[in-house]
């Protein structure tokens, strides 16, 4: 048992390591981990193995959020997290932002636990009846909630528009034979990253001083996201073509994101549903036999039978992950919260975007990408980035890039089946 106490310390300083510089992704330290697990399973176990790579990508998908929300450099799980976090900071607010997506991120972990009795009777049923449907789902889904978060005709017809425009642009990049991790992160840091940093320079936004004092309260709302989170995490691992874009916009509405306590609900809601989702697709290969994630893929070929001893082990592992990586967010959220006060805004903001710029193009050479054609496509998604901005509408939206895509390959499986 110490033996697996101590692979989950070494996964919780991994993935603090992976969530806190931007760029690295916790798949790509998984993919290390596993590419060593020949040599490393002579003198370790796949138990510990396993361990350390759930702690990692249970602190990874809490951490992350302390760059996402200071600098603006998101990932898929935390794009939609980006504007109402990088507004928080802008206000005073970094210290109350980092608390709730730590408090939403632990507390959909508790929900995850608890419910999984429930999960493990319904979900697989659920699973198995939506396999060839998911693309009206998906369908069903964008348009309630483009016209949800849409004030009027104008709104909901620009909303749509930057629905299917990103939609375009992501089916565009993802036909390339450019590696989707490295679209990803290119398309993203355009969308959300780069464009509101750049829009935040234009309203000559500046750091105000850090309040060291917040009203932090657990009320019936927050607890609302912190169950809206657990349970879309839950969902959207089990859902395919499902990931953080479609389960934010489901847990944006179910936590009443646009309400009187909108930016509060909405951030506890997206930081469960990131670290949830983490938990549950590893989860889902007891249940269902298959993995939801790039981690869960490495564990699944590392256990020969997942059986329900392991189950209790990663669960443990994941509640423990979880409570740990709480404090180190904590720690370091309030160790940038009283640096950025000393930084000029603005000298941050070029900072951000030229950091974001220069990890890009690292991993555009690294994968050997057309920097052209790399360049091409941050400027494009950056521009489209600015449009609802300018147009007064929700940049979740944006979110069509992942969605469209998958809603065309699901189409085609659909059209197959029938």
């Amino acid at each position: 048992m110490f033996d697996l106490i101590l692979a989950c310390f070494l996964g919780i300083i991994c993935g603090a390591f992976t969530g806190i510089i931007p760029g690295i992704h916790v798949n790509t330290a998984g993919a290390i981990v596993f590419a060593s697990s020949t040599f490393l399973l002579s003198f370790l176990s796949h138990e510990f193995l396993c361990v350390m790579l759930i702690a990692m990508s249970v602190a990874h998908a809490l951490i992350e959020f302390v760059p996402s929300i200071f600098l603006g450099v998101p990932e898929e799980g935390t794009a939609l997290s980006v504007l109402p976090g990088h507004r928080m900071v802008l206000e005073g607010r970094s210290k109350e932002a980092i608390r709730i997506v730590s408090l939403g991120g632990f507390g959909a972990i508790i929900v995850i636990i608890f419910l999984l009795p429930i999960f493990a009777i319904l979900l697989p049923t659920f699973h198995s009846f939506t396999k060839e449907i998911t693309f009206i789902i998906l369908l069903s889904v964008s348009l309630y909630m483009i016209w949800r978060l849409s004030n009027g005709k104008k709104a909901f017809f620009f909303s749509l528009l930057l629905f299917i425009l990103s939609g375009i642009l992501g089916w565009i990049v993802f036909q390339t034979p450019i590696s989707s991790g490295v679209s990803l992160m290119c398309i993203f840091s355009g969308l959300f990253g780069i464009s509101t940093i750049m829009f935040s320079l234009k309203e000559s936004s500046f750091i105000p001083h850090q309040n060291k004092f917040y009203d932090l309260n657990l009320n019936r709302h927050m607890l609302k996201g912190i169950f809206a989170g657990g349970v879309a995490g839950a969902i959207l691992s089990f859902l395919p073509g499902f990931g953080p874009a479609q389960g934010g916009i489901i847990a944006q509405e179910a936590s009443g994101g646009s309400g009187e306590n909108g930016t509060e609900n909405f951030l506890t809601a997206i930081s469960g549903l990131n670290t949830s989702d983490t938990l549950f697709s590893v989860i889902t290969i007891y249940l269902i036999g298959r993995p939801r994630s790039g981690i869960a893929v490495y564990m699944n070929y590392l256990i020969e039978t997942f059986s329900i001893s392991h189950l209790l082990i990663f669960s443990f592992a994941g509640l423990l992950a979880a409570s740990i990586s709480v404090i180190i967010c904590l720690k370091i959220g309030d160790g940038f919260s009283k640096l950025i006060e000393g930084i000029d805004y603005k000298k941050l903001s070029i900072f951000a975007i030229i950091l974001m710029i220069v990890i890009l193009l690292v991993f555009a050479i690294i994968y050997e990408v057309s920097i052209p054609y790399f360049v091409l496509i941050l400027i494009t998604s950056t521009a489209l980035g600015l449009l609802p901005h300018y147009l007064g509408v929700s940049k979740s939206h944006l979110m069509g890039v992942l969605i469209i895509p998958a809603m065309i390959i699901y189409f085609n499986i659909f059209i197959t089946s029938l």
